[in-house]
Protein backbone atom coordinates (compact mmCIF):
# COMPACT_ATOMS: atom_id res chain seq x y z
CA UNK A 1 0.00 0.00 0.00
CA UNK A 2 1.10 3.57 -0.84
CA UNK A 3 2.30 5.23 1.97
CA UNK A 4 0.11 7.95 3.47
CA UNK A 5 1.22 11.64 4.11
CA UNK A 6 1.45 12.90 8.09
CA UNK A 7 -1.04 15.62 8.52
CA UNK A 8 1.29 18.25 8.78
CA UNK A 9 3.11 17.15 5.54
CA UNK A 10 -0.03 17.46 3.64
CA UNK A 11 -0.51 21.10 5.06
CA UNK A 12 2.78 22.22 3.64
CA UNK A 13 1.68 20.80 0.36
CA UNK A 14 -0.77 22.77 0.46
CA UNK A 15 0.32 25.71 1.65
CA UNK A 16 3.39 25.57 -0.32
CA UNK A 17 1.10 25.12 -3.58
CA UNK A 18 -0.75 28.26 -2.35
CA UNK A 19 2.46 30.45 -2.37
CA UNK A 20 3.23 29.17 -5.68
CA UNK A 21 -0.60 29.96 -6.83
CA UNK A 22 -0.28 33.71 -5.43
CA UNK A 23 3.01 34.40 -6.90
CA UNK A 24 2.01 33.16 -10.37
CA UNK A 25 -0.70 35.56 -9.78
CA UNK A 26 1.16 38.34 -9.32
CA UNK A 27 3.26 37.13 -12.20
CA UNK A 28 0.69 37.00 -14.72
CA UNK A 29 -0.88 40.40 -13.14
CA UNK A 30 2.54 41.74 -13.74
CA UNK A 31 2.59 40.90 -17.38
CA UNK A 32 -1.06 41.95 -17.71
CA UNK A 33 0.17 45.73 -16.16
CA UNK A 34 2.60 45.76 -18.68
CA UNK A 35 1.18 44.93 -21.92
CA UNK A 36 -1.77 47.33 -20.26
CA UNK A 37 0.68 50.33 -20.23
CA UNK A 38 2.71 49.16 -23.56
CA UNK A 39 -0.74 49.27 -25.39
CA UNK A 40 -2.19 52.06 -24.15
CA UNK A 41 1.19 53.75 -25.58
CA UNK A 42 0.10 53.29 -28.60
CA UNK A 43 -3.86 52.81 -28.32
CA UNK A 44 -3.32 56.77 -27.23
CA UNK A 45 -1.70 58.76 -30.03
CA UNK A 46 -2.28 62.11 -30.33
CA UNK A 47 -0.71 62.00 -33.60
CA UNK A 48 -1.11 60.31 -36.29
CA UNK A 49 0.74 60.67 -39.11
CA UNK A 50 0.24 60.09 -42.59
CA UNK A 51 3.12 60.81 -44.53
CA UNK A 52 6.64 58.40 -43.62
CA UNK A 53 8.30 61.20 -43.87
CA UNK A 54 8.26 64.06 -40.66
CA UNK A 55 11.28 66.05 -40.40
CA UNK A 56 10.40 68.08 -37.20
CA UNK A 57 11.63 66.10 -34.52
CA UNK A 58 9.43 67.66 -31.83
CA UNK A 59 6.65 66.71 -33.38
CA UNK A 60 7.01 63.10 -31.86
CA UNK A 61 7.80 64.08 -28.00
CA UNK A 62 4.36 64.03 -27.33
CA UNK A 63 3.79 60.09 -27.97
CA UNK A 64 7.63 58.96 -27.33
CA UNK A 65 8.78 60.73 -24.66
CA UNK A 66 10.96 58.43 -23.46
CA UNK A 67 13.09 57.96 -26.49
CA UNK A 68 12.70 61.69 -27.18
CA UNK A 69 14.21 62.78 -23.68
CA UNK A 70 16.95 60.26 -24.96
CA UNK A 71 17.43 61.85 -28.22
CA UNK A 72 17.81 65.17 -26.94
CA UNK A 73 20.54 64.26 -24.73
CA UNK A 74 23.09 63.52 -27.59
CA UNK A 75 23.50 67.41 -27.30
CA UNK A 76 25.54 66.48 -24.18
CA UNK A 77 29.46 66.36 -25.00
CA UNK A 78 30.48 65.03 -21.24
CA UNK A 79 31.70 61.78 -22.09
CA UNK A 80 35.40 61.27 -21.74
CA UNK A 81 36.88 58.54 -22.59
CA UNK A 82 40.44 57.58 -23.67
CA UNK A 83 39.94 57.39 -27.12
CA UNK A 84 36.94 59.44 -28.94
CA UNK A 85 34.80 60.58 -26.15
CA UNK A 86 32.23 62.85 -26.96
CA UNK A 87 33.78 66.03 -26.94
CA UNK A 88 35.19 67.55 -30.21
CA UNK A 89 38.88 67.42 -30.66
CA UNK A 90 41.02 68.71 -33.21
CA UNK A 91 42.52 65.86 -34.92
CA UNK A 92 44.65 67.48 -37.24
CA UNK A 93 46.54 69.06 -33.74
CA UNK A 94 47.28 66.14 -32.30
CA UNK A 95 48.34 64.43 -35.80
CA UNK A 96 50.00 66.45 -38.08
CA UNK A 97 50.95 64.08 -40.41
CA UNK A 98 47.23 63.31 -41.25
CA UNK A 99 47.77 67.29 -43.14
CA UNK A 100 50.25 65.99 -45.39
CA UNK A 101 48.26 62.99 -45.99
CA UNK A 102 44.97 64.88 -47.14
CA UNK A 103 46.96 67.52 -48.72
CA UNK A 104 45.18 68.73 -51.70
CA UNK A 105 41.64 67.07 -50.35
CA UNK A 106 39.50 69.84 -48.21
CA UNK A 107 40.24 67.27 -44.71
CA UNK A 108 43.61 68.90 -44.62
CA UNK A 109 42.05 72.16 -43.59
CA UNK A 110 39.83 71.14 -40.61
CA UNK A 111 39.06 67.29 -39.10
CA UNK A 112 37.24 66.86 -35.44
CA UNK A 113 36.11 63.70 -33.45
CA UNK A 114 32.61 63.71 -33.90
CA UNK A 115 30.25 64.59 -31.60
CA UNK A 116 26.86 63.37 -31.27
CA UNK A 117 23.88 63.34 -33.67
CA UNK A 118 22.16 66.66 -32.43
CA UNK A 119 25.72 68.88 -33.84
CA UNK A 120 25.54 67.18 -37.03
CA UNK A 121 24.35 70.50 -38.89
CA UNK A 122 25.69 72.91 -36.77
CA UNK A 123 29.30 70.65 -37.24
CA UNK A 124 29.38 70.33 -40.67
CA UNK A 125 27.97 74.23 -41.38
CA UNK A 126 30.98 75.47 -39.48
CA UNK A 127 34.13 72.86 -40.55
CA UNK A 128 36.67 74.68 -43.37
CA UNK A 129 35.55 71.31 -45.38
CA UNK A 130 32.34 73.36 -47.16
CA UNK A 131 33.98 76.65 -48.06
CA UNK A 132 32.13 80.10 -47.68
CA UNK A 133 29.84 80.45 -50.35
CA UNK A 134 28.24 84.03 -50.71
CA UNK A 135 31.64 85.36 -48.67
CA UNK A 136 33.92 87.65 -51.06
CA UNK A 137 32.23 86.02 -54.11
CA UNK A 138 33.25 82.08 -52.80
CA UNK A 139 31.28 79.52 -54.53
CA UNK A 140 30.14 75.88 -53.30
CA UNK A 141 32.91 74.08 -52.50
CA UNK A 142 30.64 70.96 -52.29
CA UNK A 143 27.56 69.79 -53.77
CA UNK A 144 24.52 69.04 -52.05
CA UNK A 145 24.87 65.55 -52.25
CA UNK A 146 27.31 66.20 -48.68
CA UNK A 147 24.22 67.06 -46.75
CA UNK A 148 22.95 63.36 -47.77
CA UNK A 149 23.15 62.01 -44.02
CA UNK A 150 22.87 65.05 -41.80
CA UNK A 151 19.00 65.12 -40.95
CA UNK A 152 15.49 64.23 -41.74
CA UNK A 153 15.24 67.19 -43.76
CA UNK A 154 17.28 64.83 -46.48
CA UNK A 155 14.43 62.60 -47.50
CA UNK A 156 11.43 64.99 -47.41
CA UNK A 157 13.70 67.49 -50.23
CA UNK A 158 14.38 64.50 -52.19
CA UNK A 159 10.87 63.94 -52.19
CA UNK A 160 9.57 67.39 -52.71
CA UNK A 161 12.15 67.64 -55.78
CA UNK A 162 10.55 64.78 -57.12
CA UNK A 163 6.79 63.45 -57.26
CA UNK A 164 6.13 64.99 -53.87
CA UNK A 165 4.96 62.05 -52.75
CA UNK A 166 6.60 58.77 -51.27
CA UNK A 167 8.80 58.55 -53.96
CA UNK A 168 12.40 59.53 -53.68
CA UNK A 169 14.16 61.77 -56.81
CA UNK A 170 17.57 61.61 -55.53
CA UNK A 171 19.59 62.53 -58.62
CA UNK A 172 17.62 65.96 -58.61
CA UNK A 173 18.68 66.51 -54.45
CA UNK A 174 22.18 65.54 -55.93
CA UNK A 175 22.61 68.09 -58.51
CA UNK A 176 21.78 71.21 -56.48
CA UNK A 177 24.56 72.85 -54.56
CA UNK A 178 25.23 72.50 -51.16
CA UNK A 179 24.39 76.53 -50.40
CA UNK A 180 21.00 75.85 -52.13
CA UNK A 181 19.52 73.66 -49.38
CA UNK A 182 21.06 75.29 -46.48
CA UNK A 183 17.64 77.04 -45.35
CA UNK A 184 16.44 73.18 -45.98
CA UNK A 185 18.21 71.25 -43.85
CA UNK A 186 17.34 72.54 -40.50
CA UNK A 187 16.24 69.80 -38.12
CA UNK A 188 19.46 67.39 -36.53
CA UNK A 189 19.13 63.69 -37.22
CA UNK A 190 16.74 62.06 -35.55
CA UNK A 191 13.72 60.21 -35.92
CA UNK A 192 12.44 59.92 -39.19
CA UNK A 193 16.36 59.01 -40.32
CA UNK A 194 15.60 55.69 -39.09
CA UNK A 195 11.36 55.28 -39.08
CA UNK A 196 8.84 55.14 -40.58
CA UNK A 197 6.35 58.15 -38.96
CA UNK A 198 3.25 56.43 -40.12
CA UNK A 199 4.19 52.87 -37.85
CA UNK A 200 7.21 53.57 -36.38
CA UNK A 201 8.98 50.39 -38.12
CA UNK A 202 12.46 50.83 -38.62
CA UNK A 203 13.40 52.02 -42.41
CA UNK A 204 16.10 53.57 -43.67
CA UNK A 205 15.07 57.03 -45.67
CA UNK A 206 17.96 57.23 -48.14
CA UNK A 207 17.76 55.49 -51.55
CA UNK A 208 21.79 54.76 -51.40
CA UNK A 209 21.61 51.77 -49.45
CA UNK A 210 18.79 50.37 -50.94
CA UNK A 211 20.19 50.93 -54.19
CA UNK A 212 23.66 49.39 -53.09
CA UNK A 213 21.67 46.10 -51.60
CA UNK A 214 19.79 46.00 -54.93
CA UNK A 215 22.81 46.18 -57.38
CA UNK A 216 23.87 42.68 -55.32
CA UNK A 217 20.19 41.17 -55.71
CA UNK A 218 19.06 41.42 -52.69
CA UNK A 219 15.95 43.45 -50.92
CA UNK A 220 16.84 45.47 -47.80
CA UNK A 221 13.13 45.09 -46.92
CA UNK A 222 13.57 41.92 -46.52
CA UNK A 223 16.02 42.41 -43.62
CA UNK A 224 15.16 40.95 -40.22
CA UNK A 225 14.03 43.60 -37.11
CA UNK A 226 17.82 42.36 -35.88
CA UNK A 227 19.46 43.30 -38.85
CA UNK A 228 17.25 46.81 -39.69
CA UNK A 229 18.68 47.74 -35.99
CA UNK A 230 21.86 48.05 -38.19
CA UNK A 231 21.15 48.96 -41.05
CA UNK A 232 19.82 52.22 -40.10
CA UNK A 233 23.04 53.28 -39.15
CA UNK A 234 24.42 51.77 -42.37
CA UNK A 235 23.02 54.01 -44.37
CA UNK A 236 24.97 57.00 -43.38
CA UNK A 237 27.79 55.02 -41.21
CA UNK A 238 29.68 53.61 -44.71
CA UNK A 239 32.08 53.75 -47.38
CA UNK A 240 30.45 56.32 -50.48
CA UNK A 241 31.57 58.10 -52.94
CA UNK A 242 29.70 60.72 -55.29
CA UNK A 243 30.24 60.06 -59.00
CA UNK A 244 32.20 63.03 -60.81
CA UNK A 245 30.74 65.53 -63.23
CA UNK A 246 31.65 64.78 -66.57
CA UNK A 247 32.10 60.93 -65.15
CA UNK A 248 32.33 58.91 -69.11
CA UNK A 249 30.91 55.55 -66.63
CA UNK A 250 27.82 57.97 -65.31
CA UNK A 251 27.24 60.63 -67.88
CA UNK A 252 23.99 62.19 -66.61
CA UNK A 253 24.38 61.32 -63.17
CA UNK A 254 26.56 64.48 -61.84
CA UNK A 255 27.70 64.02 -57.58
CA UNK A 256 25.15 60.78 -57.31
CA UNK A 257 25.76 59.63 -54.18
CA UNK A 258 26.99 55.43 -54.52
CA UNK A 259 28.29 53.12 -52.05
CA UNK A 260 30.92 50.47 -53.64
CA UNK A 261 29.58 47.23 -51.86
CA UNK A 262 28.83 45.55 -56.01
CA UNK A 263 31.42 43.20 -55.51
CA UNK A 264 31.54 42.41 -51.32
CA UNK A 265 32.05 44.69 -48.20
CA UNK A 266 35.96 43.88 -47.66
CA UNK A 267 38.47 46.77 -48.12
CA UNK A 268 39.66 44.90 -51.33
CA UNK A 269 35.86 44.58 -52.54
CA UNK A 270 35.65 48.34 -52.50
CA UNK A 271 39.23 48.56 -53.76
CA UNK A 272 38.28 46.06 -56.67
CA UNK A 273 35.47 48.15 -57.52
CA UNK A 274 37.20 51.40 -57.26
CA UNK A 275 39.94 50.10 -59.54
CA UNK A 276 37.52 48.62 -62.23
CA UNK A 277 35.93 51.82 -62.55
CA UNK A 278 39.31 53.82 -62.48
CA UNK A 279 38.44 56.18 -59.53
CA UNK A 280 40.18 58.18 -56.97
CA UNK A 281 38.80 61.17 -55.04
CA UNK A 282 41.96 63.59 -55.72
CA UNK A 283 45.53 63.93 -57.27
CA UNK A 284 47.46 64.54 -54.26
CA UNK A 285 49.94 67.68 -54.46
CA UNK A 286 53.32 66.38 -53.55
CA UNK A 287 53.35 62.72 -54.64
CA UNK A 288 50.91 63.21 -57.50
CA UNK A 289 49.25 60.10 -56.37
CA UNK A 290 45.74 59.20 -57.40
CA UNK A 291 43.75 59.21 -53.82
CA UNK A 292 41.18 56.73 -52.43
CA UNK A 293 39.75 58.92 -49.36
CA UNK A 294 37.60 56.55 -47.22
CA UNK A 295 34.34 58.34 -45.58
CA UNK A 296 33.50 56.28 -42.86
CA UNK A 297 32.88 52.62 -43.35
CA UNK A 298 32.00 51.83 -39.98
CA UNK A 299 29.40 49.30 -41.15
CA UNK A 300 31.00 47.30 -42.72
CA UNK A 301 33.64 47.33 -40.93
CA UNK A 302 31.36 46.12 -37.97
CA UNK A 303 30.49 43.44 -40.02
CA UNK A 304 34.24 42.18 -40.02
CA UNK A 305 34.57 41.95 -35.97
CA UNK A 306 33.68 39.36 -33.86
CA UNK A 307 30.08 41.44 -32.48
CA UNK A 308 29.06 41.85 -36.44
CA UNK A 309 29.85 38.20 -36.92
CA UNK A 310 27.70 37.10 -33.86
CA UNK A 311 24.67 39.22 -35.43
CA UNK A 312 25.10 41.95 -32.53
CA UNK A 313 23.36 44.68 -34.14
CA UNK A 314 24.33 48.51 -33.76
CA UNK A 315 21.33 49.80 -31.49
CA UNK A 316 22.74 46.36 -29.00
CA UNK A 317 25.49 48.03 -27.89
CA UNK A 318 24.93 51.96 -29.22
CA UNK A 319 21.05 52.24 -28.16
CA UNK A 320 20.56 49.67 -25.20
CA UNK A 321 17.26 48.74 -23.94
CA UNK A 322 15.75 50.20 -20.83
CA UNK A 323 12.67 49.80 -18.86
CA UNK A 324 10.02 52.42 -17.02
CA UNK A 325 7.28 50.62 -15.68
CA UNK A 326 5.90 48.17 -18.42
CA UNK A 327 7.39 49.79 -21.23
CA UNK A 328 10.47 48.61 -22.63
CA UNK A 329 12.73 51.13 -25.14
CA UNK A 330 15.49 51.53 -26.59
CA UNK A 331 17.83 54.86 -25.01
CA UNK A 332 18.19 56.77 -27.81
CA UNK A 333 21.43 58.84 -26.50
CA UNK A 334 23.15 57.60 -28.50
CA UNK A 335 26.75 57.01 -28.13
CA UNK A 336 29.76 54.56 -26.97
CA UNK A 337 28.93 51.30 -25.46
CA UNK A 338 31.95 52.50 -22.49
CA UNK A 339 29.53 55.25 -20.99
CA UNK A 340 27.12 52.43 -20.03
CA UNK A 341 28.88 49.14 -19.78
CA UNK A 342 26.39 48.01 -17.09
CA UNK A 343 23.76 47.91 -20.04
CA UNK A 344 25.94 46.76 -22.71
CA UNK A 345 28.77 45.31 -22.62
CA UNK A 346 27.39 43.16 -19.04
CA UNK A 347 24.35 42.26 -21.08
CA UNK A 348 26.66 39.45 -22.51
CA UNK A 349 30.29 39.38 -20.66
CA UNK A 350 30.07 38.59 -16.82
CA UNK A 351 33.71 40.23 -15.90
CA UNK A 352 33.50 43.79 -14.26
CA UNK A 353 33.20 47.09 -15.61
CA UNK A 354 36.55 48.20 -15.29
CA UNK A 355 38.34 44.80 -17.06
CA UNK A 356 36.03 44.98 -19.91
CA UNK A 357 36.96 48.67 -19.90
CA UNK A 358 40.45 47.88 -20.13
CA UNK A 359 40.17 45.25 -22.38
CA UNK A 360 38.92 47.84 -24.89
CA UNK A 361 41.77 50.12 -24.29
CA UNK A 362 44.50 47.36 -24.75
CA UNK A 363 43.06 46.65 -27.98
CA UNK A 364 42.74 50.49 -28.76
CA UNK A 365 46.34 50.99 -27.36
CA UNK A 366 47.99 48.46 -29.78
CA UNK A 367 46.03 49.34 -33.26
CA UNK A 368 46.84 53.12 -31.84
CA UNK A 369 50.93 52.27 -32.11
CA UNK A 370 50.80 50.87 -35.25
CA UNK A 371 48.66 53.51 -36.96
CA UNK A 372 51.22 56.17 -35.54
CA UNK A 373 54.15 54.67 -37.45
CA UNK A 374 51.71 54.23 -40.68
CA UNK A 375 51.02 57.95 -40.66
CA UNK A 376 54.76 58.94 -40.30
CA UNK A 377 55.61 56.24 -42.97
CA UNK A 378 53.17 57.46 -45.33
CA UNK A 379 54.12 60.94 -45.03
CA UNK A 380 57.14 60.92 -45.35
CA UNK A 381 56.75 58.55 -48.46
CA UNK A 382 54.63 61.50 -49.96
CA UNK A 383 57.14 64.03 -49.38
CA UNK A 384 60.32 62.29 -50.67
CA UNK A 385 58.15 61.53 -53.85
CA UNK A 386 57.95 64.90 -53.94
CA UNK A 387 61.52 65.54 -53.78
CA UNK A 388 62.02 62.48 -56.50
CA UNK A 389 59.68 64.57 -59.22
CA UNK A 390 61.25 68.04 -58.57
CA UNK A 391 64.94 66.09 -59.08
CA UNK A 392 64.09 64.88 -62.28
CA UNK A 393 61.98 61.35 -61.69
CA UNK A 394 59.89 60.55 -64.45
CA UNK A 395 56.06 59.58 -64.98
CA UNK A 396 57.27 56.08 -66.06
CA UNK A 397 59.15 55.64 -62.69
CA UNK A 398 56.77 57.39 -60.33
CA UNK A 399 53.68 55.08 -61.54
CA UNK A 400 54.72 51.90 -59.52
CA UNK A 401 55.61 54.20 -56.44
CA UNK A 402 52.04 55.75 -56.60
CA UNK A 403 50.17 52.61 -57.03
CA UNK A 404 52.00 51.39 -53.60
CA UNK A 405 51.44 55.43 -52.01
CA UNK A 406 47.54 54.58 -53.30
CA UNK A 407 47.43 51.19 -51.62
CA UNK A 408 49.30 51.99 -48.87
CA UNK A 409 47.02 54.98 -47.50
CA UNK A 410 43.86 53.90 -48.77
CA UNK A 411 44.43 50.91 -45.97
CA UNK A 412 45.53 53.39 -43.26
CA UNK A 413 42.56 55.65 -44.26
CA UNK A 414 39.88 52.70 -43.96
CA UNK A 415 40.96 51.97 -40.89
CA UNK A 416 41.06 54.89 -38.81
CA UNK A 417 37.89 56.78 -40.99
CA UNK A 418 35.30 54.80 -39.15
CA UNK A 419 36.22 56.01 -35.88
CA UNK A 420 34.81 53.13 -34.10
CA UNK A 421 36.87 50.27 -36.12
CA UNK A 422 39.67 49.45 -33.23
CA UNK A 423 36.40 48.16 -30.86
CA UNK A 424 34.56 46.67 -33.78
CA UNK A 425 37.13 45.09 -35.20
CA UNK A 426 40.54 44.99 -34.01
CA UNK A 427 41.93 42.36 -35.74
CA UNK A 428 40.73 43.71 -39.44
CA UNK A 429 42.08 47.29 -38.30
CA UNK A 430 45.56 45.93 -36.95
CA UNK A 431 46.21 43.81 -40.53
CA UNK A 432 44.74 46.71 -42.46
CA UNK A 433 47.19 49.38 -41.31
CA UNK A 434 50.52 46.15 -40.96
CA UNK A 435 49.66 46.33 -44.87
CA UNK A 436 50.08 50.08 -44.84
CA UNK A 437 52.93 50.24 -43.32
CA UNK A 438 54.31 47.46 -45.31
CA UNK A 439 53.68 49.90 -48.55
CA UNK A 440 55.41 52.44 -47.42
CA UNK A 441 57.77 51.44 -47.25
CA UNK A 442 58.06 49.67 -50.33
CA UNK A 443 57.44 52.89 -51.92
CA UNK A 444 60.29 54.68 -49.60
CA UNK A 445 62.68 52.00 -50.81
CA UNK A 446 61.63 52.18 -54.20
CA UNK A 447 61.72 56.03 -54.39
CA UNK A 448 65.33 56.13 -53.24
CA UNK A 449 65.91 53.87 -55.78
CA UNK A 450 65.11 56.27 -58.61
CA UNK A 451 66.41 59.31 -56.72
CA UNK A 452 69.96 57.03 -56.81
CA UNK A 453 69.26 56.66 -60.34
CA UNK A 454 68.93 60.75 -60.58
CA UNK A 455 72.09 61.08 -58.87
CA UNK A 456 71.05 61.64 -55.58
CA UNK A 457 72.28 59.15 -53.01
CA UNK A 458 72.02 61.27 -49.25
CA UNK A 459 69.11 61.18 -46.81
CA UNK A 460 66.22 63.36 -48.30
CA UNK A 461 65.30 65.88 -46.87
CA UNK A 462 62.40 66.80 -44.70
CA UNK A 463 60.44 69.66 -43.57
CA UNK A 464 59.07 70.32 -39.90
CA UNK A 465 55.52 68.81 -40.16
CA UNK A 466 55.78 68.86 -36.41
CA UNK A 467 52.54 71.04 -35.90
CA UNK A 468 49.06 71.14 -37.56
CA UNK A 469 50.25 74.99 -38.03
CA UNK A 470 53.77 74.30 -39.87
CA UNK A 471 52.24 70.74 -42.06
CA UNK A 472 49.24 73.60 -43.24
CA UNK A 473 52.07 76.02 -44.10
CA UNK A 474 54.19 73.54 -45.96
CA UNK A 475 51.61 72.40 -48.50
CA UNK A 476 50.29 76.39 -48.97
CA UNK A 477 46.93 76.70 -46.85
CA UNK A 478 46.50 79.98 -45.81
CA UNK A 479 44.20 79.58 -42.46
CA UNK A 480 44.34 82.87 -40.78
CA UNK A 481 42.38 83.29 -44.11
CA UNK A 482 39.67 80.52 -44.18
CA UNK A 483 39.11 80.89 -40.83
CA UNK A 484 38.28 84.35 -40.81
CA UNK A 485 35.90 84.10 -44.04
CA UNK A 486 34.79 80.66 -42.20
CA UNK A 487 33.58 82.97 -39.37
CA UNK A 488 32.18 85.62 -41.42
CA UNK A 489 29.81 82.91 -43.26
CA UNK A 490 28.85 81.53 -39.96
CA UNK A 491 27.88 85.05 -38.47
CA UNK A 492 26.22 86.40 -41.64
CA UNK A 493 24.74 83.65 -44.23
CA UNK A 494 23.50 80.65 -41.43
CA UNK A 495 21.72 83.12 -39.57
CA UNK A 496 19.28 83.70 -42.38
CA UNK A 497 19.27 80.60 -43.63
CA UNK A 498 17.65 79.20 -39.92
CA UNK A 499 15.71 82.63 -39.72
CA UNK A 500 14.20 81.67 -43.37
CA UNK A 501 13.50 78.17 -42.20
CA UNK A 502 11.92 78.91 -38.85
CA UNK A 503 9.44 81.80 -40.85
CA UNK A 504 8.26 79.07 -43.18
CA UNK A 505 7.48 76.22 -39.93
CA UNK A 506 10.40 74.14 -41.16
CA UNK A 507 12.39 74.66 -38.22
CA UNK A 508 10.19 74.65 -34.61
CA UNK A 509 13.14 75.69 -32.04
Amino acid sequence: MAKQLKKWQGWLLFLGSMVIVFLLGLLVSSLMERRAEVASVFNNKRTVFEDPIVAQNEKFKADYPREYDTWAMTEDTSFESKYNGSEEVDVLEQRPEMVILWAGYAFSRNYNTPRGHKHALEDMRKILRTGNPGIDGDADMQPATCWTCKGPDVPRMMRELGNGKDQFEPANFYAKKWSELGAEEVNAIGCSDCHDARTMELRPARPALYEAFARRGQDLMKSTHQEMRSLVCAQCHVEYYFIKPNDPNNPDKPNYLMFPHDKGLTLEDAEAYYDEIGFYDYIHPLSKTPILKAQHPGWEMSQQGIHGQRGVSCADCHMPYMSEGGVKYSDHHIMSPLANIDRTCQTCHRQDAETLRQNVYERQDKCTEIRNRAEKELATAHIEAKFAIDNGATEAEMKPIQALLRKSQWRWDYAIASHGATFHAPQEVTRLLSLSVDFAQQARLAIAKVCAKHGFTGDIPLPDISTKAKAQQYIGLDMAKLEDKNQRFLDEIVPKWLEDARAKGKLMN
